[in-house]
This record gives structure tokens, sequence and C-alpha cells, in this order.
């Protein structure tokens, strides 16, 4: 087990009871009779806080995971281009009036980009040139969502399908049930799996690709299980919350200096670290007072994430100079 695992649990320990506590509406738990409070708490705090930590860890496992197998300190999930992707399908849904079909939907557009990459990135390359083209069929993958998306908002049928597009577009956790919580924790705690099971593989990566294949690893092999792993987490995420972006380049950055630098011991950490970095944002949106409700977490996590993405550019500038 390495060094953060247990300062993180017992973090996760105090901020897991916390977040059901924290809202508009404190729930004081010396007071029993508080109106409508064993309601709030199972119905309303309960499913979101476990939706938090759900989308929290497959995301910060999957950062880890990505930054090891790229071998980029500023490699995202993103850069599948399956989140944009999953996002799409669930945003052609809400144009269509298919609201109770948008986690299926999601997960279709997720399942697409993974078959899309598998086709234009499996396709027997090696050695840079594999690295190189499989993050540039993610940029292509999320550039063409991208743009799917934007052609399907400007073609939105009424202002209130507009309205709901947007709204998800923003990543929110407001109004989850134990309903998202099921669609979600399949696919991330099978991914995460997968990651955890490709850790031995990318410690030998870090070697150079020659040294892993003398090892046994099977790029083409590691390639599919990373696209498979991350698909999951990250349409599970999509589909249940919208859009959240920066965990997984946030956290394992700040967790690396405290384990010793190999992927493998890095994705545990990160995937509890992702986890609690969400909850606590999502009690922060809570306490936040806007007039129109609360503020999203997919745009606090951004307000937060793109001063910390650019610190680690002018670092990176400064180490090349």
């Amino acid at each position: 087990m390495t060094r953060p695992v247990p300062l993180l649990l017992a973090a996760l320990a105090v901020a897991v009871p916390l977040s059901l506590l924290a809202g508009q509406v404190w729930l004081n738990p010396l007071a029993p009779d508080t109106p409508h409070a064993l309601a709030i708490l199972a119905e309303l705090r309960a499913p979101r806080a476990a939706l938090a930590l759900i989308i929290g860890a497959g995301l910060g496992g999957a950062g880890a995971a990505m930054q090891g197998y790229l071998r980029n300190p500023l490699a995202d999930p993103g850069l599948f281009g399956v989140a944009p992707t999953a996002a799409f399908g669930a945003v052609l849904a809400l144009a269509l009036g298919l609201g109770a079909l948008l986690p299926l939907a999601a997960l279709a557009g997720a399942a697409a980009a993974m078959a899309a990459l598998g086709l234009i990135a499996g396709g027997g390359t090696s050695g840079a040139n594999s690295t190189t083209l499989f993050a540039l069929a993610g940029l292509m993958l999320a550039s063409l969502s991208g743009a799917l998306t934007s052609l399907v908002i400007s073609l939105a049928p009424n202002p209130f399908a507009l309205s709901e597009i947007v709204t998800w577009l923003m990543g929110s956790l407001e109004s989850r049930s134990w309903h998202d919580v099921l669609l979600a924790a399949p696919p991330t705690a099978l991914g995460l799996a997968l990651l955890l099971r490709a850790g031995p593989a990318l410690d030998a990566l870090t070697l150079g690709e020659e040294t892993a294949r003398s090892l046994g690893v099977e790029p083409a092999r590691l390639l599919r299980l990373m696209v498979l792993a991350t698909g999951l987490v990250v349409g599970a995420g999509v589909a249940a919350a919208g859009i959240i972006g920066f965990v997984g380049l946030v956290v394992p950055h700040l967790l690396r200096p405290f384990t010793d630098q190999r992927p493998s011991s890095l994705i545990l950490p990160s995937a509890l670290g992702g986890a609690l970095l969400l909850l606590l944002a999502d009690c922060l949106c809570r306490l936040v007072p806007l007039a129109g409700g609360e503020l999203r977490i997919g745009i606090a996590l951004s307000l937060l994430g793109a001063p910390f993405f650019l610190r680690l550019l002018l670092r990176l500038r400064s180490e090349l100079a």
C-alpha cells in the first residue's frame, strides 16, 4: 500500500459525513427533528455524495494511467475524445426530446469513440508513432464531436431544449438519484479494475517500448486495454453528470511526489484523491449562493483547474529553457 492511501482514506472518512450534512439546508445530527431530514439525507445528499465518489475516482485513476501511458505529465482522460463524443450523444438525445434515454445515448457515444480509436490508432503502428497517432486520433474525435454538438445546439427545436442542453453541458451533480449511481458504478468499477491491471505494463513502458516488449508487454493489447478502461470511466461519468474536467490532470500531479513515481503506484491514490476532490468541490458548489440555483461543478473545477494547468505549462517551459 502506498503512503498516501491511508491519509486519503482518513480524509474521505471525514469528508463523506460532511457532504451529507452540508448544503443550503444544513442537517444538524444533534437535532433529529429537522423537517424532512431523513428524506433529504437518503434521497438527495447520499446519492449525490456516492456519485461524486464514483465519478471522481474514475477520473482520477484514468488521469494517472493516461499520464503513465503517454509519458506526458499534461495528459488527461479528455485527450481520448471520449468525453466530447459521449456529450454529443447526450446532447442529441436532449435535442430530439429523448431525455429519458440521455444516459444510454451518452454511453453509446462513448462506445462509438472507443471503437473509432481502436480502428484509427490500433492499426499496428508502434513506438512514438503509435502514441502520436493515438493522441491525434483523440484530438480529431474531440474536435469533430465539439462541432457536431455545436450544430445540434444551433438547431435546437425550442428554448426549453436549448436550456436543458446548456445546463447539462456545464456538468452537475444536482438532483441526481440512486438510479444515476447504479448507472455509473458498474462501468467505473470495471474501468478502474482494468486500469489497475494495466499498472505493471505501464511501469514497464516507462523504461521504453523496446524494453517493455522484452518484458512481455504487447503495446497493441495495452492500447486496447487503455481505450476500453478510460472509455468506461469517462463515458459513465459523462452519462451521469455531464462533462467534468481537470480532475484527471490535477490529482495525479498533487499525489505523484508522495509515491515512488511508478504509474502503478499512482493509480489507486489518484482514484481516492479524485473522489475526495470531487466530493469537496460538490460541497462547495452547494454552499455558494447564486440567484439561479447553485454553482455547477463543471464550471467550478474548470475555474480551479485552468490556473493549475497554466502553472504546469510555465514550469515545463522553465525546465525546457
